[in-house]
């Protein structure tokens, strides 16, 4: 069969990989002029499989609303006229209640887990330069209120088959040396020892390279689809500036803009763009970037070293965070990235050469339950492989994987249920 895929970062390029070895003729549109340009081209490059907690936790409503104030603050919210983001806000809450957030954790570690299986597998078959490195991660608590509630996630998650220990200040320390360095206080922490990371970009260039020249996959780049032509009651083809794309099936993973092309044939997706930044600093010789990545859960910022976590090695070092709920648009506001070097300075001082930093910010597609949306639409001919939110690198080599299940009606491997799109009737 042919299939189009519309969408050539992440989530589109694992989800053509699958389809190209299942023997279709695969056809990726993208309107920018390179393959993972959007969300996933500077992302904070974990690969962290055991720690997928959703966004709407029990809780953070109410620190949201003391966030609001604080233009510093993790979160940010700009309320405007967009009916799309109060439907949001209103899944997002229902989301936060914990019978909720539970069972999402259970449903995200399966996904994730079956995503780690997935890109090792792709490691072994092809080959992807992209920085990959197993260190494991650690995140750091400064509160001690957020460390008893820590020590209830991990139990929670254990529950599930992650393998997590809980450690503290000095434990902390000993795992880290470069947070010996740092000027706030440590309260303890969890480290998982079998998280990875990479370079997201490089993933999508290594991944677009192979796709053309051991599966000739066609690429299209530079061309938007501008929208989708349904007649015969099923989706027959894409409409582009230079005509129509047709195929057998299509798949929509074109992150946040898959809003505008679902919108006008009736489906409506419950998603927002949640805005995030990140730095990407030059590691000198002489600096002792942290080896192991790092989350600080009091601020909602990752650090990673994408390459040069020794000493004496350069390389670079990834810093990323905030969600800013503040629409569509994409411009670097300075605030937020003064802010999130500072706070890098605060706690790595020695890391990076800061003052080099290359500032970037993102739309990352999101869902109020923080799952992916995968599947059949209620468009016979097109598939869902969206929704990916703050956790693209981490699962979506596995939403590729039970797409193109899905679409050769093979037996998924873990249930897809909680990601369709008819299962959030009752938080959207």
């Amino acid at each position: 069969m042919k299939v189009c895929v519309i969408g050539a970062g992440l989530a589109g390029l694992t989800c053509a990989w699958h389809l190209a070895r299942d023997g279709h003729e695969v056809v990726v549109l993208e309107k920018a002029p390179g393959p993972g340009e959007g969300a996933s081209r500077a992302n904070g490059g974990q690969l962290s499989y055991s720690y997928v907690t959703p966004l709407a936790a029990p809780g953070v409503v109410r620190k949201g609303f003391a966030w609001m104030l604080d233009g510093d603050a993790p979160m940010r919210l700009r309320p405007q006229m967009d009916t799309r983001l109060w439907r949001w806000l209103m899944a997002f809450v229902r989301a936060s209640r914990r019978s909720v957030f539970e069972a999402g954790i259970r449903d995200m570690l399966a996904l994730a887990f079956l995503s780690r299986d997935v890109l090792t597998t792709m490691m072994t078959e092809e080959t992807l330069d992209f920085s990959y490195r197993k260190n494991g991660k650690l995140v750091v608590f400064r509160d001690e209120a957020e460390l008893v509630s820590a020590h209830e996630l991990v139990a929670l998650q254990a529950r599930h088959g992650s393998h997590q220990s809980l450690v503290n200040e000095r434990e902390c320390i000993e795992i880290e040396p470069a947070l010996a360095g740092g000027t706030q206080r440590i309260a303890g922490g969890v480290f998982t020892p079998d998280e990875a990371v990479g370079d997201a970009y490089r993933f999508c260039q290594s991944l677009r390279t192979c796709l053309e020249e051991r599966y000739g996959v066609a690429f299209h780049f530079g061309l938007e689809a501008s929208a989708l032509e349904c007649g015969g009651g099923r989706t027959s083809a894409v409409r582009t500036r230079l005509g129509l794309i047709e195929a057998d099936h299509f798949v929509l993973s074109s992150g946040i803009d898959a809003l505008m092309l679902a919108e006008p044939i009736g489906l409506s997706l419950p998603l927002y763009p949640l805005k995030g930044y990140s730095l990407t600093s030059p590691i000198r010789v002489t600096d002792r970037p942290p080896a192991v990545s790092i989350t600080d859960a009091q601020n909602k910022v990752v650090y990673a070293a994408l390459e040069g976590a020794r000493v004496g090695a350069e390389g670079r070092m990834r810093v990323a965070g905030m969600v800013d709920l503040v629409g569509f648009a994409n411009d670097i506001v300075t605030r937020r990235t003064d802010t999130l070097t500072r706070q890098a300075r605060e706690a790595f001082p020695c890391a990076a050469d800061w003052s080099r930093a290359d500032a970037w910010s993102g739309l990352r597609p999101a869902t109020p339950d923080w799952k992916p949306i995968l599947g059949q639409s209620d468009i016979p001919g097109l598939w869902l492989n969206v929704g990916h939110g703050g956790l693209g690198f981490t699962i979506a080599c596995g939403t590729g994987r039970l797409v193109a299940d899905l679409i050769a009606g093979r037996t998924t491997p873990i249930a897809t249920q909680p990601y369709a799109l008819n299962g959030r009737s009752q938080t959207f």
